[in-house]
């Protein structure tokens, strides 16, 4: 049986590039005109590209969504008569890169240095360690492991949060979602690493931000609509010595008047801790599609009523 692919990225000629070059016998890659839409039978997709034009296939049989977060095609007016699946096992790396990067020059005072070298100040600060702090993460999936092994080698004690308590390798504790009152008030680090779920919008609310230590570092890395933004807003301007480090927002771009723009112990930045690059995401498309050769189950399959 031959297949033919749909593309629907920002960047199709890279994709196309890269799927020319790779072993995919039985496969047409269709052209960007409007009638491919009806013709493929299998898509590779950015999930908000694809999402607006799903009820106009005709023939779709899988879907592999070029992103981890697929928000845009779980909610419960899409069409679910198809093989959603999406990218993981690849962002660890890269998250654990950023997390880490912003948290050191965070506790070792990178900024300062800087200021003070434009005024050719020596004034060593009082810096603080990695060593016995304890990083609290939402979720305990790939990427929270990947982040968890590499707080271990700085020392840290590994808390995480997930939807049963099940015990993951690499985390000191593991407990459920609820006990987040509990776990928040400990946590020097904490990043939430959350799916966008009815279960996980709005955790970070209010209520639970007022529980952070005066000088805890949030990271927002999963989803935008887990945080209350605006509440965070009003958690930062009222505590100076707290920070945030910001890369998801439930809109996005995050518009230019929300005044979170303006919080000095805020960094905001535009949805690139962990990019899907077109290598790795042909590389599992290529595996997933000869699993479908095969007749057999793809790898990273979305659960449409769990959202992931």
């Amino acid at each position: 049986m031959r297949h033919k692919l749909l593309l629907l990225t920002r960047e199709n000629s890279r994709y196309r590039q890269l799927l020319a070059a790779s072993p995919l016998p039985g496969l047409t890659l269709l052209g960007d005109d409007p009638l491919s839409i009806q013709e493929a039978d299998i898509w590779l997709a950015e999930p908000a590209l694809a999402a607006p034009l799903l009820a106009h296939a005709r023939d779709l049989r899988w879907l592999q969504s070029t992103f981890a977060g697929v928000d845009a095609l779980t909610k419960p007016r899409q069409r679910r008569d198809y093989q959603l699946t999406n990218i993981r096992g690849i962002f660890g790396p890269l998250m654990s890169e950023y997390l880490f990067g912003y948290l050191l020059a965070h506790q070792r005072e990178h900024l300062k240095y800087k200021s003070q070298q434009q005024l050719r100040q020596w004034l060593p600060g009082s810096y603080k360690t990695l060593q016995g702090q304890t990083l609290l993460l939402l979720g305990t999936g790939s990427i929270a492991r990947h982040i968890a092994q590499t707080a271990k080698h700085f020392g840290m004690r590994v808390v995480g949060l997930n939807r049963s308590a099940t015990q993951v390798p690499g985390f000191d504790e593991v407990a459920t979602l609820d006990a987040l009152p509990q776990y928040l008030p400990q946590a020097d680090a904490i990043a939430s690493l959350l799916p966008s779920t009815p279960e996980t919008r709005g955790r970070l609310n209010a209520t639970m931000l007022a529980l952070l230590k005066p000088d805890a570092v949030l990271f927002n890395l999963g989803r935008g609509d887990v945080l209350d933004l605006d509440a965070l807003n009003l958690q930062l301007a009222a505590n100076p010595e707290q920070q945030a480090i910001l890369d998801v927002f439930n809109q996005e771009p995050l518009p230019a008047e929300h005044p979170i723009w303006e919080r000095t112990n805020a960094t905001i930045t535009p949805h690139i801790a962990a990019p899907s690059f077109p290598e790795q995401v042909v590389d599992i498309f290529t595996a997933n599609y000869h699993k479908l050769l095969a007749g057999q189950p793809l790898a990273h399959r979305v659960d449409f009523e769990r959202g992931y």
